[in-house]
């Protein structure tokens, strides 16, 4: 029996009938996750995220020149190192001290460049960061099964707009940091309350800063119809409460149990910034996978403009529906 001929119908489908991801009742959302499971695998997604942490990697110092020199053409580059104190409390202690050395290394570089030479530098690094971007891109085509029809000028320039798109995320960080930093400095005279109250302040505006990058990146990365901003809130909020657990976890494991530098020597602090955009990579692509299950599990049409039959949505995600064997899904039936 082929694939089409075991469809099931919408309104068969638990969930079948929802606009918005969280009408699915719970039915769908067990048929959802199990796929998202099995997907997984299926994908390749630990590879996957591999490949974009390694891509994240060798862009990470161009990417931070683009962050510096962006930011100093309103405000000191320093200013940077100072505000980025708040954003290291969010990595591992040898990750942050990694960066903050490169951070340092680009501060002085940036603070020498100005006029047309800033124009030039802060373009050779958004191209160099670009690469990271591109591995994004092919991940969320194989996580929402498009093949890629864009010529190489589009996807250039569409990984352009997500280094972009990160660099601005980056700086309303730093602003956010800034901010933050001056509240810390306040704390004396908050009182522990008033700490507390600043560490979870910088919690939630990581969650919603973080959130708003993925939801454009889900929504702009893969090739197909636009799917609309809801269905895509689940998975970013997802992506973005898994990166955090992941990266309080991993800074857990790091300080408490691991010794990289005991076995890596000096790369540990590489080691442990790989593994980091490692964790990072996966907890991204995970809430690609329940962003493209929740759309696959209803029947209306997700994607922007006006309402389309299935089969004519331009995307694949919105132009099927579960199987009745994927009700139940199994690995060796996709």
């Amino acid at each position: 029996m082929s694939d089409t001929e075991v469809r099931t119908a919408p309104e068969n489908v638990p969930g079948g009938a929802s606009r918005r991801p969280w009408e699915h009742p719970w039915r769908a959302w067990k048929a959802i996750l199990a796929r998202v499971w099995v997907m997984m695998g299926y994908h390749n997604l630990t590879l996957m995220a591999a490949g974009v942490a390694f891509y994240a990697f060798l862009s990470f110092v161009p990417l931070l020149g683009a962050i510096v020199m962006s930011y100093g053409v309103f405000a000191d580059p320093a200013a940077v190192v100072r505000h980025m104190d708040t954003i290291f409390e969010l990595l591992p202690p040898d990750a942050a001290r990694l960066v903050s050395d490169q951070l340092i290394a680009v501060v002085t570089t940036a603070a020498e460049t100005a006029g047309l030479s800033l124009v030039i530098a802060l373009t050779l690094s958004v191209y160099g960061a670009m690469r990271a971007s591109s591995a994004i891109i092919q991940a969320l085509n194989v996580i929402y099964e498009e093949e890629e029809g864009r010529n190489i000028i589009q996807t250039t320039l569409l990984s352009a707009f997500l280094t972009l798109g990160a660099v601005l995320a980056a700086l309303v960080g730093l602003v956010s940091a800034g901010a933050l930093g001056y509240l810390r400095f306040l704390s004396d005279y908050l009182g522990s309350s008033g700490v507390l109250l600043i560490q979870i302040v910088t919690w939630l505006i990581a969650t919603l800063i973080a959130s708003t990058a993925f939801a454009f990146v889900y929504r702009y990365g893969p090739d197909r119809a636009r799917a609309r901003w809801q269905w895509l809130s689940i998975g970013s909020v997802a992506a973005t409460l898994l990166w955090l657990g992941a990266t309080l976890g991993f800074g857990i494991y790091v300080a408490n149990f691991a010794n990289y530098n005991a076995t890596y020597g000096a790369l540990g602090a590489v080691v442990v910034l790989l593994m980091w955009l490692f964790v990072s990579s996966y907890a991204v692509l995970i809430g690609a996978e329940i962003n493209a299950e929740a759309e696959r599990q209803t029947g209306v049409d997700t994607t922007t403009g006006r309402e389309r039959p299935i089969g004519q949505r331009g995307a694949v995600m919105a132009d099927s529906l579960p199987s009745k064997r994927q009700h139940k899904p199994r690995r060796d039936k996709y």
